[in-house]
């Protein structure tokens, strides 16, 4: 029995609980191919990518939303602009539905011809969810890569200046996802931490921040276990499971659309290969869907799952319940408590489990010259 599975017996939670609703958000995976490859990323996705949803299998999309009322189509990868297809597929898909979101990294902006994309955006009233985990450069290019903060903040700029944020039509959020083997800290305080940053040291503005939590598949897992911090993250994960994630998880109402056309409950469960079957054990495919079969399908789960139970919740729209929701129940004794933390479990830096996300170069000046004087310990 897996881990997760585990976790619902202990909690008296029925694994049939886990059902599809009724469909709101087709999410498109169109492939592999980006100009990066992140640490976490759960696809492997890189310039090296080869699995590429052709044109084919957009035309099968663009059926399926024409018979289907579907609220949100939301376009992902890989970096999806990178995908030929990309462009027509937008156009196309943009008068049949009423919000079309693209996950962008910010850097392929800077791509060879790709210089047009933020006006592109603006045409077809894009909304965007781009990638940023971190307001420090240290952070974002140890997790993304040399150079990646720099790019990001003068794609922000370029956005802003489109005339991203100062309209309605044209939302634009940032995703946080956590550097290490730790849970997100609560979107709401980070939200304030991002806009406060970006807004003083750069001038940017965006609507919101989603915090997400790592899965710990792929290459996260790989990296997990090179610094032999997989099992810690997975204790992580288990020991801070919420029930009330449940009713709200993405994949009741979430349906993910592979490169090839194959159907999966979310992209982790597309990125480890755990397609939806027809009644015959053939793969489901999106030219061949009727919506109907959908509902009240049992979701597959697995160990991943309890990265989207975790503390707050993660999901691609962000956390899935507010911050006083996940808290542990706090000791009556908290002077006994706060001894307890601080001297049992903090041993050393290692051991530490919030999520920090700053460095002492973001500090005001007075802070910095009191930061000095702690013991590096």
């Amino acid at each position: 029995m897996n881990a997760f599975l585990n976790v619902l017996e202990k909690y008296e939670i029925e694994k049939d609980i886990f059902r599809r609703g009724r469909l709101a958000t087709l999410q498109v995976n169109m492939g592999d191919l980006c100009n990066q490859s992140c640490n976490h990323c759960h696809i492997e996705a890189s310039p090296k990518g080869k699995n590429i949803m052709s044109k084919k299998v957009v035309d099968d999309i663009l059926i399926f939303l024409k018979s289907n009322k579907i609220q949100a189509l939301d376009i992902t990868g890989g970096a999806p602009e990178l995908n030929p297809n990309f462009e027509y597929f937008v156009e196309s898909a943009r008068p049949l539905v009423d919000e079309l979101i693209v996950r962008s990294n910010l850097t392929v902006l800077f791509e060879k011809g790709k210089e047009h994309l933020p006006d592109f955006f603006k045409l077809n009233k894009i909304h965007l969810i781009c990638s940023l985990p971190c307001y420090t450069k240290e952070n974002v290019d140890r997790q993304r890569g040399t150079g990646v903060f720099e790019k990001s903040i003068k794609a922000l700029k370029l956005l802003n200046e489109t005339g991203f944020t100062k309209r309605q039509d044209l939302q634009l959020d940032l995703v946080y996802n956590a550097l290490g083997a730790y849970l997100p800290g609560a979107q709401d305080s980070l939200e304030k931490d991002y806009k406060k940053a970006l807004r003083d040291n750069f001038g940017i503005e965006f609507n919101r921040l989603l915090t997400i939590a790592n899965v710990p598949i792929k290459r996260f897992k790989n990296y997990l276990e090179s610094n032999n911090e997989y099992e810690k993250y997975s204790n992580v994960l288990e020991d801070n499971f919420n029930p009330k994630t449940i009713e709200t998880l993405m994949c009741r109402t979430f349906l993910s659309v592979g490169y090839d056309g194959k159907l999966y409950d979310c992209d982790f469960n597309l990125a480890l290969g755990y397609g939806l079957k027809d009644d015959r054990g053939n793969n489901m495919i999106i030219d061949k869907l009727i919506l109907k079969e959908l509902e009240e399908r049992v979701i597959i789960t697995g160990e991943h799952c309890l990265a989207c139970t975790a503390g707050s919740g993660s999901s691609c729209q962000g956390a899935l319940t507010n911050e006083s929701e996940c808290l542990a129940p706090v000791k009556e004794d908290k002077k006994e408590a706060v001894k307890e933390y601080y001297g049992k479990i903090l041993k050393t830096q290692k051991d530490l489990k919030t999520s920090a996300c700053c460095s002492i170069d973001a500090f005001p000046e007075p802070m910095k010259s009191i930061v000095k004087n702690i013991e590096p310990e």
